[in-house]
């Protein structure tokens, strides 16, 4: 199989020697072409921190990740900026649709910044809005658009650009319960139908058990690990509830 995500021994630091804070403590994993992978944590367990430095927001303190094969963690100025553009999707729980711009728009100018010509640009915004079901919306302003709608919008412009793999943060997040089931759905349909290879970070046990790999992080460690195999999605929904259990989270705030 392809790999197209490789953490190899990161650790990230934060602060002084006075009052040094190890976020990620020595985390190594793989995310195969075609995986969807979930990864899951307490607040501070260091599972924001992990997608902020696969996604090249934040630097690691020591480790590399290589993405395609390629050692992001070297990558500066223009190389970085390209690596942004054209492999990476970013999916985020607000969304950060802008307001000025149609869902049309919002989607085009992912394409726009890789120059890509006016009718792939129509080819490829038709084909994604048939598969996330927003072909109604494309030509409305993010406030005409309900929450569902928008997180469909921001996931079309995350996929539009066929990155190599697409990261998307707490992304039901901000949904009511039905937006949010439509949504990993539609996840779902893309991580089987195109091959999408999506790591998502979440808190929520539902939102996880639609992926086909759960990675638990506890104290900036990795601390157990789930294959769903060929079990249904609540089999495995309650398998990672017992993890959750084991990590000593509030199972309330897992639901």
């Amino acid at each position: 199989m392809e790999n197209v995500l490789k953490v190899e021994k990161i650790e990230k630091y934060y602060g002084n020697r006075s009052s040094l804070t190890k976020a990620i403590n020595n985390i190594s994993f793989e995310v195969n072409r075609g995986e969807f992978v979930a990864i899951m944590g307490s607040s501070g367990s260091g599972k924001t921190t992990l997608l902020n430095v696969i996604s090249t927001i934040d630097k690691v303190t020591s480790g590399h990740i290589y993405v395609g094969g390629e050692d992001i963690t070297k990558l500066k100025g223009n190389a970085l900026n390209k690596f942004r553009r054209e492999e990476l999707g970013f999916i985020f729980q607000d969304f950060n649709l802008l307001d000025t711009l149609t869902a049309y728009e919002n989607i085009a100018l992912s394409l726009s910044i890789q120059n890509v010509g006016a009718k792939e640009i129509e080819e490829r915004i038709r084909r994604v809005s048939n598969q996330l079901n927003i072909k109604d919306v494309l030509n409305k302003y993010p406030y005409q658009m309900s929450g569902g709608q928008k997180q469909r919008v921001a996931s079309a412009r995350a996929i539009v650009t066929n990155p190599k793999l697409v990261l998307a943060d707490e992304p039901t997040g901000a949904l009511d319960s039905k937006s949010a089931k439509m949504l990993l759905e539609r996840f779902h349909e893309l991580n089987n139908e195109l091959e999408a290879t999506i790591l998502m970070v979440t808190h929520d046990a539902f939102t996880a058990s639609y992926a086909t790999r759960v990675i638990f992080i506890k104290d900036g460690k990795i601390f157990n690990e789930l294959h769903r195999g060929n079990h249904s999605r609540r089999e495995f929904f309650n398998q990672i509830i017992d993890v959750v259990t084991l990590l000593g989270g509030d199972l309330n705030d897992a639901l």
